[in-house]
């Protein structure tokens, strides 16, 4: 269950596990309101229910019923809710069925999110999914009477096939490429991939590019990734610092794209800035993954995952100076990212199933 099958890594992840389910003998039932994920959900095998239970109303509470009624009807073994909304429909769905033969009521906490009475929900499932370690921490210090052996961390994962280290797209797309942005050809390519908000680090970003020209390096910003209608006064105030510091030629805004895999592998360094922690930091995995010189902010899941895999890449919080410093060396003298099967996609796959099988074995209580 959640709010709808658009874009993101909560869709991603509900798709993997919906394709992993159907592959193994299972029904899948994925509900949400829609989106543009659902003919790939539909291919897999694993069926979409249409209902809009992630709506911030108190209409949705009119769901609770039908939702009991329905998990009745379809013979459900596992309830997995992935978002707030969603998971307290379904809680209040559960809780009013019989305790010794109702579902089992699953949740993953995928962000850090706000601390109050409608987020704790999330800490409420019979088994809680925590996304990374930094997940599992912020639910046992926000929520401390959530029991520790509740909470399983299943790190998310890329498919190996799907990111092979040292991958570069095709010369025709890198050639349409660069006629659509040809200030970035010839320069060494720095990417920021994330929407546009005032969390992902976005001002630091412009900040890095204009001190690292002052340098005299020949690099060229990307900010990968589209706004909101929400957000579209903070990208106009974004494209005005950019003109206003003269850096025009120097940084390119990209907007909502699909091929953010093919501008991972051919930029020479990839950037996570985001200002609060990240819950995980699959962009920053999956440009790892590539073999793409990638850093950090040492704080949330981009730094766990940095300090597997590329520890050379974490920034210190709190000093753009030392920052930048620490940029224009990795961009001076690159040091390889090493290959390896890290964070698999399988094993979150794996982990989750056995999760779900582990769990509708074991007696209530």
């Amino acid at each position: 269950m959640l709010p709808a099958l658009e874009s993101g890594g909560v869709e991603r992840g509900t798709l993997e596990v919906a394709r992993e389910l159907v592959n193994h003998g299972h029904r899948a039932l994925v509900m949400s309101a829609g989106g543009r994920q659902v003919p790939a959900l539909l291919e897999s095998g694993a069926e979409h229910f249409a209902w809009p239970i992630g709506e911030k109303t108190f209409k949705t509470l009119l769901l609770v019923g039908k939702l009991r009624k329905f998990l009745l009807e379809q013979k459900v073994d596992i309830v997995h809710a992935r978002s707030r909304v969603p998971a307290w429909i379904a809680y209040l769905a559960w809780r009013g069925m019989n305790p010794m033969t109702r579902p089992r009521f699953v949740t993953t906490v995928h962000g850090l999110y706000g601390v109050n009475r409608y987020s704790r929900i999330m800490a409420r499932g019979e088994q809680v999914i925590a996304v990374s370690n930094t997940v599992r921490d912020y639910i046992l210090r926000e929520y401390p009477d959530t029991l520790p052996w509740r909470i399983q961390v299943i790190h998310r994962g890329v498919e190996g096939q799907d990111y092979p280290h040292g991958w570069k797209p095709e010369a025709a797309w890198q050639q349409a490429f660069f006629e659509q942005f040809p200030r970035a050809a010839g320069k060494q390519l720095i990417t920021l991939p994330g929407r546009i908000t005032r969390l992902k680090g976005h001002e630091d970003f412009i900040e890095l590019i204009s001190r690292l020209k002052r340098r005299g390096l020949a690099v060229h910003g990307l900010i990968v990734g589209g706004a909101s209608s929400s957000k579209q006064r903070y990208l106009q105030k974004l494209r005005y610092r950019v003109r206003s510091m003269g850096l025009e030629s120097d940084i390119g805004f990209t907007g909502q794209r699909d091929d953010l895999k093919n501008i991972l592998a051919i930029s020479d360094l990839v950037l996570s800035l985001s200002t609060q922690p990240e819950s995980f930091g699959r962009t920053t995995l999956e440009a790892l993954r590539l073999g793409v010189p990638t850093a950090g902010y040492d704080h949330g899941g981009v730094g766990e995952i940095l300090r597997t895999i590329y520890p050379v890449g974490l920034l210190p919080l709190g000093s753009i100076d030392e920052v930048c410093q620490r940029i224009a060396q990795l961009l001076q003298s690159p040091e390889p990212v090493p290959a390896g099967e890290f964070f698999p996609r399988q094993s979150m796959l794996d982990q989750t199933l056995a999760l779900y099988e582990q769990l509708a074995r074991t007696p209530r209580r």
